[in-house]
C-alpha cells in the first residue's frame, strides 16, 4: 500500500542514511524542505522532496514527475501545511507499573526528597509491593493504557524497563508483559532489565546477596527467555556501587546483553565512568555530574541521556545538556516516565524543558528527542529521521509558524495525526 502525504507546510528532521546520532555543533541544525511531499510504502519512507500540486489534487515532484499517477492505488493525506517530523524516541521509561504513588505527591509537596521518601520504605520499593499483587494480565492491560496514551501525543518508540519487580519471578513477570507489549502495539519497543533499580524488600540489610542474585538467578533466567535488549543498573548513592555495577554489567556480558545505566542522579556517583568501561549504549539521568564525566565521555560510542521531567517533577538540578555540546558531546532526552519521579510521557514537554529549563536551541532539543533518544535505544538505523528506508513514524502538526512553536507553545494541541507502523 502506497500512501502520499502532500502538501506539506515543512519536511522537518530530514538525515543521510549513514548517519546514526549528532554531536557537539552538528546539533544545531534541523535540515527541512518547505513544501513537501512524502511517500510511504508498506510503512517505509521510500521518497520525498519539494512538490506543488496541480490543478487535480496530483502531487508533482519538483522534476515535474507525477508522484500520485495511480490515484486509486495510492491514499492521499492531506498535511494542509502542517509540519511532517519524526516520531518521538523516548529511550527511558518504566512504563510497566502497577496503580500510582500519588499519595507521595502528598510527601513531596510536605517537603519530603526522593532519598527520604525511599528511606520509609516508599518510592521503588511501594511500586514492587503494588506490582507483586497485580496479575499479569492487569498489569498488561494498565501499561498499554500509557502505551496508547504516548502514541497520542508523538512518541512512535519507546525502551521500557523491569525493575518493580526485584523478585525472579516478579521481573520475569514486568518483562513478559514487556514483551507482550512488542507483540501486540504498533510502537517500537525495547525492553531493559533492571533487577538492579533497588534492593527487595527480602534482602534489606543484605545487599550483597541481593547482587548475587541478580547475576546468578535473574540474569540467566532473562537470558533463557530472550526477555531483555539491555541490562541496566541505578549506580548511585544509596542504590548499588560502582562495584556492584560493575560485577552485574560483567555478568551480563556474557549472554550478550547490552549495559545501559541510571547515574549521577543523587550524587555523582561513578556510574558514568563503569557504564563507558562496559560499552554501555548510554548513562541516563546526569543531573549531576563534573569535566571528568564530559571526558569519561568523549570519543566513547555511550550516548549521555537526561531526564529532565524528573528533574521538574522533583526540583533538582537540570543536567548540563548545553555543556556536553558544547563540548562536543551529543545529548538525548527522554522522559523517564515512571510513577514517582517522573509521571509524564509526554516527549514535547521534554522538548520544552530542554529548551526553556536546560538553555537548548529548539533545533537542539528537537535532535535530541528524535535522532540521539533512537541512538540511545539502539534504533537509530530504522527511526529517529526522515530518511529513506526508515520506517515512516511519524507526526503531522496542524500549520504552525516555526518549529520553535513546538516546545515555545507547549500545550497548545498541534498535533493532527500521528502515524505509527
Amino acid at each position: 500500500m502506497k500512501t502520499v502525504i502532500y502538501n506539506i507546510g515543512t519536511l522537518a528532521g530530514i538525515l543521510p542514511a549513514d548517519v546514526r546520532k549528532l554531536e557537539g555543533a552538528e546539533m544545531n541544525e534541523v535540515e527541512c524542505i518547505e513544501n513537501a511531499y512524502l511517500v510511504i510504502e508498506d510503512g517505509i519512507i521510500t521518497e520525498f522532496g519539494p512538490n506543488v500540486i496541480s490543478s487535480d489534487s496530483s502531487v508533482i515532484s519538483s522534476d515535474s514527475s507525477v508522484i500520485s499517477s495511480e490515484v486509486e492505488k495510492s491514499q492521499h493525506i492531506d498535511a494542509k501545511g502542517g509540519y511532517v517530523m519524526p516520531a518521538f524516541c523516548d529511550s527511558h521509561t518504566h512504563i510497566v507499573y502497577a496503580g500510582c504513588r500519588d499519595g507521595e505527591f502528598r510527601d513531596k509537596i510536605a517537603g519530603l526528597s526522593y532519598e527520604e521518601i525511599a528511606a520509609r520504605g516508599g518510592g521503588i520499593l511501594n511500586s514492587a509491593d503494588l506490582l507483586h499483587e497485580t496479575s499479569e494480565d492487569d498489569l498488561y492491560e494498565q501499561s498499554m493504557v500509557r502505551v496508547r496514551e504516548i502514541m497520542a501525543m508523538g512518541t512512535g518508540a519507546v525502551e521500557i524497563k523491569s525493575g518493580y519487580g526485584l523478585t525472579v519471578e516478579d521481573e520475569l513477570k514486568m518483562l513478559r508483559v514487556i514483551r507482550r507489549i512488542k507483540e501486540t502495539a504498533p510502537i517500537t519497543v525495547k525492553a531493559n532489565f533492571l533487577g538492579a533499580h533497588a534492593v527487595g524488600r527480602a534482602y534489606r540489610g543484605r545487599q550483597a546477596e541481593y547482587v548475587d542474585l541478580v547475576c546468578n538467578e535473574m540474569l540467566p533466567r532473562v537470558a533463557e527467555e530472550g526477555l531483555a535488549d539491555f541490562v541496566d543498573v541505578f549506580c548511585d548513592a544509596g542504590f548499588f556501587t560502582v562495584e556492584e555495577t560493575d560485577r552485574i554489567l560483567a555478568a551480563a556480558a556474557k549472554y550478550g546483553i547490552t549495559p545501559k545505566i541510571h547515574a549521577n542522579e543523587l550524587e555523582v556517583s561513578g556510574g558514568v565512568q563503569v557504564g563507558v568501561k562496559h560499552n554501555a549504549l548510554s548513562v541516563d539521568h546526569l543531573e549531576k555530574t563534573t569535566d571528568a564525566e564530559i571526558e569519561a565521555l568523549r570519543g566513547s560510542g555511550t550516548m549521555p541521556t537526561m531526564l529532565p521531567g524528573c528533574s521538574f517533577f522533583l526540583g533538582i538540578p537540570y543536567g548540563n545538556a548545553k555543556g556536553y555540546i558544547e563540548a562536543g558531546l551529543p545529548v538525548a532526552l527522554a522522559s523517564d516516565y515512571n510513577p514517582g519521579s517522573s509521571p509524564s510521557g509526554n516527549m514535547r514537554f521534554v522538548m520544552a524543558l530542554g529548551c526553556i529549563r536546560m538553555r537548548l536551541t529548539p533545533e537542539q532539543s528537537f535532535n535530541a528527542c528524535t535522532i540521539n533518544t533512537a541512538y540511545a535505544m539502539g534504533v537509530s538505523d530504522i527511526l529517529g529521521s526522515i530518511t529513506v528506508g526508515k520506517k515512516a513514524n511519524l507526526i503531522i502538526t496542524k500549520p504552525i509558524p516555526s518549529l520553535a512553536f513546538i516546545p515555545y507553545s507547549h500545550q497548545t494541541p498541534i498535533i493532527e495525526k500521528v502515524i505509527i507502523s
